[in-house]
């Protein structure tokens, strides 16, 4: 498909410059962070050098899937590791391949808290997390072997055991830099860990980190504190999801707590006279078929203010994340609602998906049955491109 001149305007915002800190972005198209359980017993491979080559564009920005930062921290079979030196000198193959396209790379920290099973736990330990609560039984956790059981009762972590993770979230963002990625995004979404001590759905602690908002910001406060001492504050991004409910992961006032994160956003960045490189907010209608898995799925006018509030409310760059289409990701710049944009399975099944939006040209779908298969190449690097050497063109 031509791109038109109307088409070329509409899409000047989206394909214009920013300035992301340190960091120049040629463009706004970022990738999200997405599991794809390629990374076979836990280290890099020559399947996910492809995989990010190909998506890499002179001054583009990824971020890679989720990325262990221990080994009590897996729920997926086959997700890469920052916690190893055999994994950090695997990312190495990685980060080097995307910087020879010109594109920058942040690695996201993940530990999934209650989103795992004993299969993948260190001696067959239950998982940890703020609660004694597992995952409801509406959950299925996808197991080694391809089949999907219900989540099992996590271990609460004591009081005592919290700087120890706190601590394993440190070694990893150092890993990370040592690996030669350019920063970090902290993983404090969609029913994982950090977000496990966020919500008050899931928190029922009480000691220092439950009950109150601002016991519950401890935890993801002291993680990132942690990280900002060790590699610099401009290289430490934040995912965050109020108002989304996967994994049970619900609270009885999103707005408030969205608030509450980024107001201790805001004071950290003050005290210490620079920002982070930004804040990740993820909209509700990221899930599967554009709903949360409750269904209680807010109206896109209530999206769009909570939105708008947080983005208003943080002093930094703010990116947007949850199904948007080049046409919506086209609006939210153009008004202002957000500075970058990342895409998930559209970017999967389109690895030139920056040259294809720039051109408006047809997308590929995307197979929901080969998301999570360990083929190192089936719906992972086999997706085609425009034509050969179309990346020539950017």
């Amino acid at each position: 498909m031509a791109e038109t001149t109307s088409d070329k305007g509409a899409a000047a915002a989206l394909f214009s410059p920013y300035k992301m800190g340190k960091f120049s972005l040629s463009h706004r198209v970022v990738l999200a962070p997405m599991t794809r359980c390629r990374a076979l017993n836990e280290i890099p491979n020559e399947a996910l050098v492809e995989y990010y080559t190909q998506r890499s564009t002179p001054g583009g920005f990824l971020i890679t899937e989720g990325t262990l930062i221990s080994p009590t921290a897996a729920g997926f079979p086959h997700c890469p590791g920052i916690y190893t030196k055999e994994q950090v000198e695997a990312w190495k193959k990685v980060v080097d391949a995307v910087h020879a396209k010109g594109a920058i790379i942040f690695c996201q920290l993940w530990h999934v808290g209650r989103a795992s099973h004993p299969v993948y736990q260190p001696d067959g330990a239950a998982p940890i997390s703020s609660t004694s609560k597992p995952v409801s039984n509406r959950g299925r956790i996808l197991m080694p072997d391809g089949t999907h059981v219900t989540y099992p009762n996590p271990r609460p972590l004591k009081t005592s055991e919290i700087p120890e993770v706190v601590g394993h979230y440190r070694q990893a963002a150092l890993n990370a830099i040592e690996a030669g990625f350019d920063g970090i995004e902290i993983h404090g979404a969609h029913g994982y860990l950090i977000d496990q001590f966020l919500k008050d759905g899931i928190n029922d602690r009480t000691d220092g980190y439950g009950g109150s908002l601002s016991n519950r910001c401890k935890f993801i406060i002291q993680v990132l504190q942690a990280i900002v001492s060790a590699i610099g504050i401009d290289r430490v991004g934040v995912r965050i999801s109020p108002a989304i409910d996967h994994l049970d992961a619900t609270d009885s006032d999103p707005q408030s707590l969205g608030l509450a994160v980024i107001q201790r956003l805001n004071k950290l960045q003050l005290d210490s006279g620079s920002k982070l490189a930004y804040l990740h907010v993820t909209q509700p209608r990221y899930t599967a078929y554009g709903q949360t898995e409750s269904g209680r799925h807010g109206s896109a006018d209530e999206e769009a203010r909570l939105l708008r509030m947080w983005r208003r409310a943080y002093t930094g760059t703010f990116m947007s994340s949850g199904g948007f289409t080049r046409e919506l990701g086209i609006e939210e710049v153009e008004r202002g609602d957000a500075d970058l944009i990342s895409y998930g399975r559209l970017f999967l099944a389109n690895p030139d998906l920056v040259l294809r939006f720039k051109l408006n040209a047809p997308l590929n779908r995307y197979v929901r049955a080969t998301f999570y298969t360990h083929d190192p190449v089936v719906g992972y690097t086999d997706y085609p491109f425009l034509n050969k050497g179309s990346q020539s063109r950017l």
